[in-house]
């Protein structure tokens, strides 16, 4: 999902100068050349509509919610009827959309909270004072808990230097945290210090793992300890991430590979060359597969019994990515729609 690089670039023109110019940065995107087949070879059950700049998706028996932080909601696309059927209100959702504890969590970059609203229906439920550190970030939930990487936040400490004059204080930036919330009471009960980049949490076989996209690596929180518990080398520049197979799957922005990680030991068992790198994207697991999202090539199928690329769809689409409900759900976050794709055999 997303957003490539911040909300706002994408809230403007993701295919703009400035957009080209941070991809510029990257490798040119080459895919798996032998797997490769057009988007065109795909037909959509349904193409859903959705104003503004369809983003980040998350699941429930019975819908898929979409976010659009262009258009300030979410939607619900109803699986059974195939209608967009619920519309909340939301000031810039962004930094993920996550389950849990029978409520809606989404993350409000417009006015820095965590907005909770009823997974059904929709209706709002409460708000958490608390900001996402950044609009590329995610939200989860597990042991009990709602889980967010929080906005830098400031403290003040003694002043040494000569400016400004003796005894002022200076505002001195924290290091992000993850923090974790009571679901019942909507408080954070701990923050827990985290290595400087890491946006994207993830519960997943007993822990948080967090991707630290400046530190190339994947960082596993004990939700026992409230404390860090270990720390993985990925591939360059990890951001998205998913959970299946007994692993943690993170698409790795800087060299388009997919690294593998044990979620039993936290030792990497396979990276594996998708040919995908590039800001934005996403990556997620179902029907026993790996799928992964950028630009260009909006869907990366990875066998996990092999740990290779099996099938590359090649063309326009792409951004946020699940695979639910017999479908493979595709946002087009440059063309306004969701498409829902029987999930290919």
């Amino acid at each position: 999902m997303r957003r490539r690089g911040v909300w706002l670039i994408a809230a403007v023109a993701l295919l703009s100068v400035s957009a080209m110019g941070d991809e510029a940065q990257f490798p040119a995107k080459t895919g798996v050349l032998d797997v490769q087949r057009p988007m065109a070879a795909l037909a959509p059950q349904t193409e859903f509509a959705i104003e503004g700049r369809p983003d980040w998706m998350a699941v429930t028996p019975d819908g898929v919610w979409v976010t659009s932080s262009s258009a300030n909601h979410v939607v619900r696309l109803n699986v059974w009827t195939n209608e967009a059927d619920h519309v909340v209100t939301v000031s810039k959702p962004c930094s993920g959309l996550a389950t849990g504890f029978g409520g809606l969590w989404i993350p409000s970059c417009g006015d820095g909270k965590l907005v909770e609203v009823d997974a059904i229906s929709g209706k709002p439920w409460r708000e958490v004072a608390v900001a996402p550190a950044d609009s590329e970030g995610g939200v989860t939930t597990g042991a009990g808990s709602v889980w967010i990487v929080s906005a830098a936040q400031s403290e003040t400490t003694p002043d040494t230097a000569p400016e400004p004059a003796a005894g002022k204080r200076r505002a001195v930036p924290l290091k992000v945290v993850l923090d974790r919330i009571d679901p019942m009471k909507g408080v954070v009960v701990a923050r827990i210090p985290l290595p400087d980049g890491s946006y994207n949490p993830l519960f997943a076989a007993g822990s948080v793992w967090v991707t630290c996209n400046k530190g190339n690596a994947l960082v596993r929180v004990d939700p026992k300890t409230n404390a860090v518990a270990g720390t993985t080398p990925t591939g360059k520049m990890p951001r998205f991430l998913t959970f299946g197979a007994g692993s943690v799957w993170t698409l790795n922005q800087g060299d388009g590979t997919v690294t593998r990680v044990d979620a039993k030991t936290g030792r990497v068992v396979a990276t594996i060359a998708a040919g995908i790198p590039g800001l934005g994207g996403e990556i997620a697991f179902g029907e026993g597969s790996v799928w992964a999202t950028v630009f260009g090539f909006p869907i990366t199928r990875i066998d996990p019994t092999t740990n290779r690329v099996t099938e590359q769809w090649v063309g326009t689409g792409g951004d946020s990515i699940r695979v639910a409900h017999g479908s493979v759900w595709l946002t087009y976050l440059m063309g306004a729609k969701v498409a829902r794709i029987p999930t290919p055999q």
